[in-house]
């Protein structure tokens, strides 16, 4: 049920408190009482909506994805061509760099989380899974562009993935958006020349 205030179910409620805790603090430095207590809801609504603190984090980390997606998203209704398709997803990690965080930019919320996972966590899992989409976006767009040599388009792909996230990691431990510049502006010298 909505909450009269807010409009938002409590599960909504809970997942907003979570995303801007675990984003903030961790998911191993964020109890379950913080995360109620940001909600503005009783515990019992916790364990209606979610079955463990480790359904919330796999639910956070689809949130995150979707987040992302959305960005790109965004950014590529506006791209007119293969090219521009690829600096669309520089653009969407640099959005997401700008967005105001409560205790500033940590960097990419899903590496974040998955460096406080165990391997085999089905949340780490997700994580690869949307690194890996990632990837296959940036393969499609560059495929388009190098349709006569697919190998040529398969190295890109991994090169500029590889500074995708490189610049992503750097933007976190500088705490804003110098690099994801620097990388976009990288890459669009980069296709200017194929």
């Amino acid at each position: 049920m909505p909450h009269p205030r807010t409009g938002h179910t409590a599960h909504d409620r809970l997942l907003q408190a979570a995303m801007e805790l675990f984003y903030s603090h961790g998911i191993n430095g964020t109890g379950i009482d913080a995360i109620i207590t940001r909600a503005g809801v009783a515990k019992k609504s916790l364990y209606n909506n979610f079955t463990s603190k480790a359904d919330l984090v796999g639910q956070y980390i689809e949130a995150r994805h979707a987040e992302w997606l959305a960005l790109y998203d965004r950014r590529l209704a506006q791209a007119v061509d293969p090219r521009a398709r690829v600096l669309a997803v520089f653009e969407a990690y640099q959005d997401h760099a700008e967005q105001a965080y409560e205790r500033g930019f940590r960097g990419c919320g899903l590496l974040n989380a998955a460096a406080e996972l165990e391997a085999g966590d089905p949340a780490r899992d997700a994580v690869r899974r949307h690194k890996e989409q990632v990837e296959a976006i940036l393969a499609q767009h560059l495929q388009a562009m190098l349709p006569e040599t697919p190998d040529r388009a398969a190295a890109l792909t991994a090169h500029i993935a590889f500074l995708l996230e490189g610049a992503m990691m750097r933007a976190g431990l500088e705490g804003h958006n110098a690099q994801m510049i620097r990388a976009k502006a990288l890459i669009t010298d980069l296709l200017e020349r194929l």
